[in-house]
């Protein structure tokens, strides 16, 4: 796909080509940059890459900002032909935050191993500290929160239709801001009064408005590895997001170690098919 694919390569050449394409920022995501809450994912996601290039320097891997839906109704049709078949813009395509990292395998087929996303919802701790008040008459030290994040299901659904005949499912979505806070806090006004953000509110919390892309399982895990459930006389393959929330931003080497270790289980699922397996 013209214009989709950034970076593509094996080994050193592919990590020199990050370096340079990127001013070697990315390459030290573990390192001198990993404390960094204002690195993209995007740069993270191409720090991931060249860690992976390192790692296995006889695979060749590719980075990519979008999947067209054009791509994908080809992808469901080789399934079955009923499936894969309304497409109205010839344009349309998901373009996750972070892109999509792929792998060539032993068929010369590519496979998703990475794919990435971050959101920021509820800016109520950064108000407090101001010492700005929300709400219609400015009277408030909370804002209800919104429902903006729920627009991330559409992508996790588009590359689970994409990936139905794999056993894995490599989507990670970090997801920060006060909406997403996993325990209670409090925080201090500029006058020295002191608000308590309640983690389980429900003016504030949403993170069971995103669960719906893990069926529900813990936050804050790598499930890259689908599972099989049983329901009733029917086993289905479940594909399970990987959903880490919490109320700080995310910094990039924590982002970049979960990223990494999500990859390293796709290789690791889909190893027979590829022609090393990596040191």
């Amino acid at each position: 796909m013209a214009g989709e694919v950034e970076f593509k390569g094996k080994g050193q050449a592919l990590r020199l080509g990050v370096q340079q394409e990127l001013g070697g920022g990315p390459l030290s995501i573990f390192g001198a940059a990993a404390q960094k809450h204002d690195l993209s994912i995007r740069e993270v996601m191409v720090g991931v890459l060249a860690k992976l290039a390192e790692q296995f320097p006889d695979l060749e891997f590719r980075h990519r900002i979008s999947l067209s839906k054009r791509e994908m109704n080809e992808k469901l049709q080789g399934f079955d032909p009923r499936l894969g078949q309304a497409l109205f813009v010839e344009s349309a395509s998901i373009r996750p935050d972070g892109g999509i990292t792929e792998v060539l395998d032993r068929h010369d087929r590519w496979r998703i191993i990475l794919v990435g996303e971050s959101k920021h919802q509820g800016n109520d701790v950064e108000k407090i500290r101001a010492g700005v008040l929300q709400g219609k008459n400015k009277d408030q030290d909370f804002m209800a929160a919104g429902n903006a994040i729920e627009r991330m299901h559409k992508n996790v659904l588009e590359i689970r239709n994409y990936m139905l005949d794999e056993r894995h499912f490599p989507y990670v979505v970090f997801l920060q801001g006060s909406n997403f806070a996993t325990e209670s806090f409090d925080v201090e006004r500029p006058d020295g009064r002191v608000v308590r953000v309640v983690h389980n509110s429900g003016m504030l919390n949403r993170i069971d408005r995103v669960t719906a892309s893990n069926l529900g399982r813990d936050i804050n895990r790598n499930y890259c590895e689908n599972i099989f459930v049983k329901a009733g006389d029917v086993e289905h393959m479940v594909q399970v997001a990987s959903l880490f929330c919490k109320a700080d931003p995310w910094k990039a080497g924590e982002m970049g170690e979960v990223m990494l270790d999500v990859a390293q289980t796709s290789l690791r699922v889909i190893a027979d098919d590829l022609v090393v397996t990596g040191g």
